[in-house]
């Protein structure tokens, strides 16, 4: 991926310096917390740090303002933290694109902050921990990663590469885009009126929408930027494949559940991923209205 040299987000707090921030595991986790860390919820979380599952996954709702804390004034990454440049600068891609497609739409983009941080760490949406995997906070708009994540995307679930790390940015910044254009608030309406199987099929369809939306942004820059290499594409695609549900349950516990699903099988990420990646159109994004997915 070519990246080097392009602008980085102002964007980007970093918290790695603060110890943690109150998120313990045995802290609630109330709020949505829309996440990529299917991962880590299905390897690590639910059963050693004892996290709900589906607290962590963001199907329960809460206090938006639960579990915040008073924070120290935010802190530029170091100017020579090489993953905290990648990290910003795919964030400055990520605002540059969605910034047109808002204008073009005849509307404003509002960029959502990125935060860094180990462990642990206070949130809008409560305790955000490292077990979670990557995550967006609608409470207060900000995307948050523990870096080690990439680790566990590269070493445990064999998706490596720089654009698979993007992608999961793209991703997250993609929840943003839906908290700004409503549609986390009406998926959060219907929270406690549906029962469990309906409500996960419902988050199935945000979540693939997001993945979809990672895919408008890789078009985009790739069309602006000629930012990918030779097999980037491939990475994104693998590491879309490679969270995917029944992939994450067949790892963690040997067997598939389907009613259970909350992301997506593999070949739905990647699908709409493709759909996204393709097309570069966010209305051809509306898995909520799709009859197929």
């Amino acid at each position: 991926m070519r990246w080097d040299g392009n602008r980085q987000s102002d964007n980007v707090e970093d918290r790695r310096g603060e110890g943690g921030g109150g998120g313990g595991p045995g802290m609630r986790l109330g709020g949505r917390g829309l996440s990529l860390g299917t991962v880590a919820i299905a390897l690590v979380a639910g059963w050693i740090f004892g996290i709900n599952p589906l607290t962590v996954l963001g199907l329960l709702s809460g206090d938006p303002g639960a579990g915040t804390a008073v924070q120290a004034p935010a802190q530029a990454p170091p100017a020579n933290d090489r993953m905290a440049m990648f990290v910003s600068t795919v964030l400055a891609d990520t605002e540059d694109v969605w910034a047109e497609q808002f204008r073009a739409a005849g509307s404003s983009y509002q960029a959502p902050k990125l935060v860094l941080f180990r462990d642990s760490t206070p949130t809008a949406c409560g305790g955000g921990q490292a077990a979670m995997g990557p995550f967006y906070c609608p409470g207060d708009r900000k995307v948050y990663i523990d870096l080690s994540f990439y680790d566990t995307l590269q070493r445990q679930l064999g998706a490596p590469g720089d654009f698979a790390q993007a992608y999961v940015i793209a991703h997250e910044v993609g929840h943003h885009v839906q908290n700004l254009m409503g549609t986390t608030g009406k998926v959060d309406g219907q929270r406690g009126r549906l029962p469990e199987a309906q409500m996960n099929a419902l988050s199935v369809r945000v979540e693939l929408q997001a993945d979809c939306y990672a895919g408008v942004w890789a078009h985009h820059a790739q069309k602006a930027r000629q930012l990918l290499e030779a097999g980037d594409l491939e990475e994104a695609l693998n590491a879309a494949s490679r969270i995917g549900d029944d992939a994450l349950q067949r790892q963690s516990q040997g067997r598939v559940v389907p009613e259970s699903f909350t992301h997506g099988s593999s070949a739905q990420r990647v699908s709409w991923f493709k759909r996204g990646m393709e097309g570069g159109r966010v209305a051809d994004c509306d898995t909520f209205r799709s009859r197929s997915l």
